[in-house]
């Protein structure tokens, strides 16, 4: 039993290079480590990145509702906007402009005239064979 512990030993060595594997394997181990870390690194950053990016638009939103208020509020302010007021909730004119007053009912009847005025009459659609037969025989043919 002596002996086979002493070869064993002996194995263990100068058969196997065993300082040499574990070094190997330590500095593998460190390697690893350091590889494992770095990418931890890397997705923490992206992460960051998300948010400061998040919170930049976010931040450029605001500025931009911000200037729109800003500019609503300059343009509620202003003189042209007063008159334009002034007009429609009052009825009150520019000097020397005439005024037509109609009756309370005749709003309705004014918008159909002129919603009618405005929109051409609509031609009557052709019907489905119709249409073949100008496509077949070339009546859809124009310039020649």
């Amino acid at each position: 039993m002596n002996t086979k512990i002493r070869r064993f030993i002996y194995h263990l060595r100068y058969r196997y290079p065993t300082r040499e594997v574990i070094t190997v394997t330590l500095v593998a181990v460190a390697i690893m480590w350091f590889i494992w870390g770095s990418v931890q690194a890397m997705q923490k950053n992206y992460e960051l990145r998300k948010v400061v990016e998040d919170k930049a638009r976010t931040a450029e939103l605001t500025d931009l509702e911000t200037k729109t208020l800003e500019y609503e509020q300059r343009y509620l302010q202003s003189e042209e906007y007063k008159k334009l007021a002034v007009r429609e909730r009052l009825g009150y004119g520019d000097p020397g402009e005439k005024v037509l007053v109609l009756p309370a009912n005749s709003s309705d009847v004014a918008d159909s005239a002129v919603s009618g005025l405005a929109q051409p009459a609509e031609s009557p659609k052709p019907s489905n064979i119709s249409q073949w037969g100008n496509f077949l025989f070339g009546g859809n043919v124009r310039g020649e």
